[in-house]
């Protein structure tokens, strides 16, 4: 199968007569062909859908009568076009047999049957073909020039392309006849447009006169195609008046070699017939026809449509006017939701003129708020906008905020506009301004609201926080603050802060106390001023506003300050913030003021009631006080030297011994009832409270029962309004005395107890002191008398042992005497302190080098750790015996490998030396007796370690005779720290 192939419409060929009429031009190129290809046949046939048309023809196949249709499947017009190629068979009969000839294909050759054959050959054989495509003026294959030869053959180079051109030559008639059909088509089916539209066309040539005239133009200006035909335009439909202007132009037309209406539609005016003068609306086309100008023009009768414009116009002229006249603003958009009408009173509001804008425009351009006056309307929010979305809007709040304009409130109702099939053609709002009326429900539920405020308000800074959130919140107002006053005029301090619902301003106000000097901020300059203060931009204000800055970054712009006064003088300030330009306005100014007076007095009346309040619960306080004390209270005026009772406790028992009978004159009581030896003081007593000085005495006083009693009056006087006042109480001191004169009597038998203890303190050191002396010589001679005996006593005797005791406990009783002595001394003052410079150094780590060898025998370690130079200003003999002491206790508390360090260091201004070591420890509880003579720690009674308990107590009194201190504390880890602290030599002395 081949392709399907694209021929010229039918339409096309009838309209060219290719196929209704000999064709002897494609005849004779038909006859070409065969002559220049020596072939008995050739055609010339175009395909139209499934039949191939013969347009031309030569030999046996020729006819006289014109064009012949045949089939054109099997043809070798449809092998030329569906190849879009030339085709040269010189043995068609062998393509048949090998299947090369898409054809018809026929058996062996027998009986002369011809096995290949073409439709179009009317039973002729093909034995060899020689065709040619013949193409369209685009290129396209429209059929084929073949010439065919009954029998198999070769076909002449030189006579192929001369038939190649013959096949060339066919292509241009063909194409010229198409061409001319495609034009008959074009202008019969013009021709059908023109009669059939409603338009009057009429086509004229460069001269002015008809060419052209449709059935509608008949209808329209009478004239028949007939008699319009080759007549001037102008005699048939041009107006006389307009003539001349038409002629100008024609001929401008002409000499400027350019239309100047070229596709324009206007409307002018045209005359029929009947010479009727009637508009029309004229579009006029202007071309080329044979290098001259042709012009074109469609004309329609726009009488009605005019007249119908006319009133429209005069309709809308009349509604303008009117929406114009009324004072409620007016907008409508068209079915696209665009803006098609604002009012005057619309513009007015908005500050602008029509602007044809999106519906997503609306509420920024036209500045639309929500009733709150901050909150941006979304566009589908509009009025207009929900009213073009097909709702009824009835009494929606707007509030129109055009920047450098004060802000306006708006009720709007809205409709969508529909045709009766329900098809939107827009929509309308109305907005009838509600400002004023709005501002006077403000007002007046500010009024309400402050009066309610300050009717619930508990304390000042109650009401005060009402009245501020009344007026800011019914305001619109971003914030406001209440400052009290201070009294003194030193300056302001904010109490209260309100802001708006849904609004962080923390970083300009807050609850925190603020306080700022006089003419400092705005609130400052209110109290300064005491006048109103009204800021109507923030940014540019000139007065140098102290939070400037962060009311910029809060959005703030107005600010307001109103002084709030009482009777005597300023209670405090309003302030207000607002986030858009506030103009004050005289209603506003007024509220305003109204309120802070109002808020003034209820200041003023609450003040007077919380000081009233206060002052009966703090006399009721100390009523319960007093009650409770058996003090009596009273409080006298004083005239001209005469006592009037203004307050006095109600029980006088405390004083008198009983209760007072009603109206009795305590002044006359008092001094009837005093004792006569106190009477000079009483009168001494009053005297200077009569001279406005403050007093207080002691006196006796003889009671009503009859019991004397010691009272202590204290009074302080105090001046009020020139009135002298004496504020004054009365205590009973009646047992203070008796136990003054008892505790007199017990120090007085404490100190003879005390007397008697030290006189037999002093007999006890006394008879030690004698005691020790007077067995120090017997001591001494026995000890003398031992030592002979033991040195001429035979070793190997056996009474040597006893000797050796007696020896032994004789120096113990020395010793013993020794430290009783040194004692008495110390205490009696007379002990001998030779003080000189005393390397503490070396001598601590001698002492420690005597003792090691009594410490080895008790296996325990002695260190010495001792800084050098180490200088004090210190008896030696003293100091090794402080040593001494200290080591030997050491040695003797200490088990068997135990340690004893013994450290000398400097801090500051003192030398210390400690003695510490893991012994057997004292109970914390006997640390304060340690240094006590004849005391032995528990410890070391336990532990059976003998002692007498006097050698702490002497290091302690050679120690402090140094100057020093010694202490003691448990070592941690088990065992004593003694520690002695004395005056250190400067360094580089001694």
């Amino acid at each position: 199968m081949f392709p399907a192939l694209r021929a010229p419409r039918p339409a096309v060929l009838c309209a060219a007569g290719l196929l209704d009429a000999p064709v002897p031009a494609l005849d004779r190129l038909a006859r070409l062909a065969a002559r220049l290809l020596e072939a008995p046949v050739a055609l010339v046939s175009l395909a139209d859908g499934r039949d191939q048309v013969v347009l031309g023809a030569a030999g046996p196949v020729a006819r006289p009568d014109g064009p012949r249709r045949a089939p054109l499947r099997g043809s070798i017009c449809e092998r030329v076009t569906a190849a879009g190629a030339p085709l040269v068979v010189t043995d068609a009969w062998n393509a048949a047999r090998t299947g090369t000839w898409n054809g018809t294909r026929a058996g062996a050759r027998a009986g002369g049957e011809r096995p290949v054959g073409d439709p179009a050959l009317s039973g002729l054989g093909v034995g060899a073909c020689a065709a040619f495509p013949l193409r369209g003026p685009g290129g396209e294959v429209l059929g084929a020039l073949c010439a065919v030869d009954t029998e198999p053959r070769e076909w002449d180079r030189n006579g192929l392309e001369s038939a190649e051109d013959v096949a060339a030559m066919a292509e241009t008639e063909i194409a010229s006849r198409l061409a001319t059909g495609e034009a008959l088509l074009s202008a019969r089916r013009l021709r059908g447009v023109l009669d059939r539209v409603h338009d009057a066309f009429v086509s004229i040539d460069a001269t002015g006169a008809v060419t052209e005239w449709n059935p509608a133009a008949t209808r329209l200006f009478g004239w028949s195609r007939e008699e319009a035909v080759g007549r001037p335009v102008s005699e048939l439909i041009v107006p006389p008046r307009l003539r001349p202007a038409y002629h100008r132009g024609l001929r401008r037309i002409l000499e400027t070699g350019g239309p100047t209406l070229a596709g324009r539609r206007t409307e002018t005016a045209a005359v029929d017939r009947d010479g009727r003068e009637f508009p029309v609306e004229l579009a006029v086309q202007a071309d080329l026809g044979h290098g001259e100008p042709v012009f074109h023009a469609f004309l329609h009768d726009i009488g009605a449509r005019r007249a119908v414009r006319e009133q429209l116009e005069r309709d809308r002229t009349f509604l303008a006017a009117l929406l114009d006249g009324i004072e409620a603003g007016v907008a409508a958009c068209d079915a696209d939701g665009r803006i098609a009408l604002f009012n005057r009173a619309m513009r007015e509001i908005h500050h602008v003129t029509e602007q044809p804008l999106d519906a997503r425009d609306w509420a920024g351009t036209y500045h639309l708020f929500a009733p709150d006056g901050h909150t941006l309307l979304r566009p589908e929010e509009v009025p207009l906008a929900r009213a073009f979305a097909g709702e009824q809007v009835e009494g929606s709040q707007v509030v129109v905020a055009v920047p450098g304009f004060p802000p306006r409130r708006f009720l709007a109702n809205g409709r969508p506009i529909d045709t009766p099939d329900g098809r939107r053609l827009g929509a309308v709002v109305v907005m009838h301004d509600i400002t004023g009326r709005h501002r006077a429900e403000v007002m007046r539920a500010v009024q309400q609201d402050a009066a309610e405020a300050l009717a619930d308000a508990a304390t000042a800074e109650e009401a005060a926080a009402g009245v501020v959130a009344a007026i800011a919140g019914r305001m619109g107002w971003a914030c406001g603050e209440y400052w009290h006053a201070d009294p003194g005029g030193n300056g302001v301090t904010r109490l209260v802060s309100w802001t708006a619902p849904g609004r962080d301003l923390s970083a300009f106000t807050g609850d925190e106390r603020v306080t700022f000097g006089a003419g400092v901020g705005l609130p400052g300059l209110v109290q300064a001023t005491g006048r109103d203060v009204w800021i109507r931009d923030l940014p540019s204000d000139p007065l140098g506003f102290v939070r400037r800055e962060a009311a910029a970054r809060a959005g703030l712009h107005t600010a307001a300050g109103l002084p709030v006064r009482g009777a005597q003088g300023l209670l405090g300030v309003l302030a207000f913030f607002a986030e858009r330009v506030e103009e004050p306005g005289d209603d506003l100014g007024t509220l305003l003021d109204g309120v802070c007076a109002h808020l003034g007095r209820h200041l003023e009346r609450r003040r007077a009631e919380e000081l009233a309040l206060a002052l009966e619960t703090s006399r009721r306080h100390i009523d319960q006080i007093v009650s409770q004390l058996s003090d009596f209270m009273w409080t006298y005026e004083i005239t001209g030297g005469v006592f009037r009772r203004v307050h006095t406790s109600s029980d006088a028992s405390g004083m008198f011994g009983a209760p007072l009978p009603e109206g009795t004159d305590l002044v006359a009581l008092m001094f009837e009832r005093i004792h006569p030896e106190d009477r000079a003081a009483a009168e001494a007593y009053m005297d200077e409270l009569v001279a406005g000085r403050p007093a207080e005495t002691e006196f006796r006083i003889v009671g009503l029962d009859g019991v004397t009693r010691w009272v202590w009056p204290r009074a302080r006087p105090r001046r009020e309004g020139g009135r002298l006042f004496v504020d004054g109480i009365a205590t009973d001191v009646t047992e203070q005395h008796r136990l003054a004169e008892e505790r007199e009597r017990l120090l007085a038998r404490e100190q003879a107890q005390v007397d008697r203890l030290r006189d037999l303190d002093r007999m006890k050191d006394e008879l030690v002191a004698v005691v020790s002396h007077e067995l120090r010589s017997p001591i001494g001679a026995i000890r003398g008398y031992v030592e002979m005996l033991l040195d001429d006593l035979d070793p190997a005797a056996g009474r040597r042992a006893l000797i050796d005791v007696a020896d032994r406990e004789s120096g113990h009783l020395q010793r013993l005497t020794d430290d009783l002595l040194d004692l008495a001394r110390f205490d009696a003052g007379r002990a001998v302190i030779d003080p000189r410079p005393v390397p503490l150094d070396r001598l601590v780590r001698t002492a420690v080098g005597d003792h090691r060898p009594e410490g080895e025998r008790g296996r325990l370690t002695l260190t010495a750790e001792a800084a050098e130079p180490l200088t004090v200003h210190a008896d030696p003999v003293r100091l090794r015996q402080v040593l001494d002491n200290l080591l030997s206790n050491a040695i003797r508390y200490t088990p068997e490998g135990g340690a004893v360090l013994v450290t000398a260091g400097r801090e500051g201004d003192e030398a210390v030396v400690t003695v510490a070591d893991t012994g057997i420890g004292i109970p914390a509880e006997q640390y304060p007796q340690l240094f006590t003579r004849f005391f032995r720690a528990s410890t070391a009674r336990e532990a059976g370690t003998k002692g007498t308990g006097l050698g702490l107590a002497i290091t302690k009194a050679i120690v402090e005779a140094h100057g020093g201190v010694i202490t003691a504390a448990p070592r941690e880890g088990g065992g004593t720290v003694l520690t002695v602290r004395l005056p250190a030599a400067p360094p580089g002395q001694g």
